[in-house]
């Protein structure tokens, strides 16, 4: 397992405080380059629950913003990263949506948000990794 999903790991599994879907998948990386916890944190604060209302899911978001802390902001890059994630879930990328389909399922709304944000972690190293950013 990398560094980067190891940390997201723990972080998901850290009950208080809660780490939203957003700051886990930020925060292994935004330590990496060189932010603080503390300032990782705060960054992605605003981004859990698709931004707090249901729009693009937070696990999403946060590897937006890992991408663009490494300079890997350009839109070919950026569509490569939406198109991995809508190939997952049915074209889906907004965070009710995801969860009403997950609830439709049947499947545990944790779990689900966990691996959310795990695939973005990886997507994210992925991409960095063949930038050869990280």
């Amino acid at each position: 397992m990398s560094e980067y999903m190891d940390r997201a790991k723990k972080l998901r599994a850290v009950v208080t405080p809660h780490h939203n879907c957003a700051q886990s998948v930020f925060v292994p990386f935004a330590e990496k380059y060189g932010l603080s916890y503390d300032d990782a944190m705060k960054i992605a604060a605003n981004f859990g629950s698709g931004m707090k209302m249901g729009s693009v899911c937070g696990a999403v978001t946060g590897g937006l913003m890992a991408l663009g802390l490494f300079g890997a902001d350009d839109m070919e890059t950026v569509n490569k990263y939406y198109r991995k994630i809508r190939e997952n879930h049915d074209g889906i990328l907004d965070c009710a949506h995801l969860l009403a389909k997950n609830a439709e399922l049947g499947k545990d709304k944790k779990q689900h948000c966990d691996g959310m944000a795990f695939e973005c972690v990886g997507l994210v190293e992925n991409i960095l990794k063949e930038q050869g950013k990280i």
